[in-house]
């Protein structure tokens, strides 16, 4: 059976200050009211099940992702007693999910991305699966038609084509200079690293095994007793062992069988307030509004985000990014603002865990 895993763990540090450590930036409504986790789980209708859809997520967010998530059964919710990383998340989610579906296939998803239209991501998913459960031994990523020299992206190399839009994957390649991403798009052999997947259970927990044995070990172990280790304290203390480590690092770079279908979509790492800012228009100026009441004058190049009825005003300033919350307002220009996550030390050191 086909199995879903949307990954939904992280906290937004860069999202600062409306993304928070009890309300991380899946969860918020900045999209036409809904939340990003909710967009991500849409976008699978007609792929998957409801129960047949997982989502791993921190502990501490389980109840507020059930009620983000209503119809995804209590029992599909995984929660990490800390952060380890995406090889040890879907480590996890793979064990348990083969406890009760032992032939199961199964796709991974992230809960940060927009991606448009439905259509080629709905047929990209279905080849990839297709590719899954033919080349049982194999593991599938997505790659996404890149529209730029993006730096921010990590990339993927074709191989030698299998069927129409899958190959063989040649070479991962992290983040590249400017000049590297433009000779990499020229080519024309190169697609964004986009963190989706498919493969079979069984495919995914041999090459865990081959890559992090020590870790492959331990998430055997975590999933056999799930049940009633789940939020205890040896849990924590088992779980915090692990190696922390990415999929890409841990398993996908080392495999030896890698295949690559390529998803012709609009594809959007919201990552940062610039990155949230491109999912609206901006105005004559390149200012953007991701907010309910803002007025931007004589200034360029503007961002300014709340989720309230609060009014901001930008006058004569140009590039900034000012973002408004309850209890703090951040402004900052937007060369800055890949820094907000070095904020968090300071920000603790000063004034603890009341903006956190």
């Amino acid at each position: 059976m086909r199995h879903a895993v949307i990954v939904a763990g992280g906290s937004g540090t860069r999202l600062w200050p409306l993304s928070r450590r009890m309300r991380p930036k899946q969860l918020l409504r900045l999209f036409d009211g809904a939340s990003l986790l909710q967009i991500a789980r849409r976008r699978l209708e007609g792929l998957f099940a409801p129960e047949n859809i997982w989502i791993i997520t921190s502990a501490h967010y389980l109840d507020l992702v059930a009620d983000e998530l209503p119809d995804i059964p209590r029992e599909n919710l995984i929660g990490e007693p800390m952060g380890r990383d995406t090889a040890n998340a879907i480590g996890l989610a793979a064990h348990l999910l083969m406890l009760r579906d032992p032939q199961a296939t199964m796709a991974v998803f992230t809960a940060d991305h927009i991606i448009t239209p439905q259509e080629p991501f709905v047929a990209a998913i279905r080849t990839g699966l297709e590719a899954a459960e033919q080349f049982t031994d194999s593991l599938v990523t997505f790659g996404i038609t890149p529209a730029s020299p993006h730096t921010g992206y990590g990339y993927v190399r074709r191989g030698v084509q299998l069927a129409p839009g899958t190959h063989r994957v040649r070479e991962f390649k992290e983040k590249p200079t400017r000049d590297v991403a433009a000779r990499y798009l020229a080519s024309g052999e190169y697609v964004w690293n986009s963190g989706m997947f498919a493969w079979r259970g069984s495919a995914i927990r041999a090459a865990i095994e081959q890559h992090l044995p020590a870790n492959s070990a331990t998430l055997a172990e975590l999933a056999r007793d799930w049940s009633v280790l789940a939020g205890t304290e040896a849990c924590a203390t088992r779980f915090g062992s692990l190696d922390k480590i990415s999929i890409d690092f841990g398993v996908m770079e080392k495999a030896t069988s890698v295949l690559l279908v390529e998803m012709n979509c609009r594809w959007m790492d919201l990552g940062s307030w610039s990155a949230i800012a491109q999912t609206r228009d901006p105005d004559e100026r390149g200012n953007v509004a991701v907010a309910p009441n803002a007025l931007m004058l004589d200034g360029k190049r503007n961002v300014v985000v709340t989720e309230s009825d609060h009014l901001i005003v930008t006058f004569g300033v140009s590039d900034l990014v000012v973002v408004h919350s309850g209890d703090a307002t951040l402004v900052c220009h937007r060369e800055h603002e890949q820094k907000i996550r070095e904020l968090a030390g300071q920000r603790a050191e000063r004034f603890g865990e009341v903006y956190e």
